[in-house]
């Protein structure tokens, strides 16, 4: 079973997969995907880690996610555009291959027998990119977030703390 969850900065991504995960599983996984770029990211991050108690465990992959979920395992991915982002930057800013290599590991997800969470961000509502490289990115982002939306096997859509249901 694949979930997708996407929505705006803040909009209560990341509390709605945590008790969602929680109501399917007395001992979840929550699998990081960034890499840790500055101190304010590090502050996030710890932020992220105290909001989970001793039910989780973490696992920590930049860009093969689907190498590392446990098997019958409920597993946040938290969040879709930091893990792209590893790729915009390992690639110098290639869209064609980012997409190549996201739409592979997106594919191995959906063939696995766990329960996968995914966390995105919908970049595109707000304003336009100023920056070749923000704009290619944002284009990126909306690519893959509805290759996910189209593998999942449900979406929902998070506003001011409140999830719209997709499919």
């Amino acid at each position: 079973m694949m979930y997708y969850i996407t929505g705006g900065e803040r909009s209560g991504k990341s509390s709605y997969a945590q008790q969602l995960a929680e109501s399917l599983s007395d001992k979840p996984f929550y699998l990081a995907t960034s890499r840790i770029w500055d101190e304010d990211f590090k502050t996030r991050v710890k932020r992220h880690v105290s909001d989970r108690d001793e039910r989780w465990t973490t696992i920590e992959e930049e860009k093969l996610i689907s190498t590392v979920i446990p098997e019958n395992g409920t597993v946040v991915i938290d969040c879709v555009t930091l893990w792209l982002t590893n790729f915009f930057v390992d690639t110098k800013n290639n869209i064609e291959e980012c997409l190549i290599q996201a739409k592979k590991e997106i594919t191995q997800l959906s063939k696995l027998n766990a329960t996968i969470i995914i966390i995105s961000n919908e970049i595109g509502m707000g304003l336009h990119a100023q920056t070749e490289s923000g704009r290619k990115f944002t284009e990126l982002q909306g690519w893959v977030n509805q290759f996910i939306a189209k593998t999942a096997d449900k979406a929902i859509f998070m506003v001011s703390g409140l999830p719209l249901t997709l499919k």
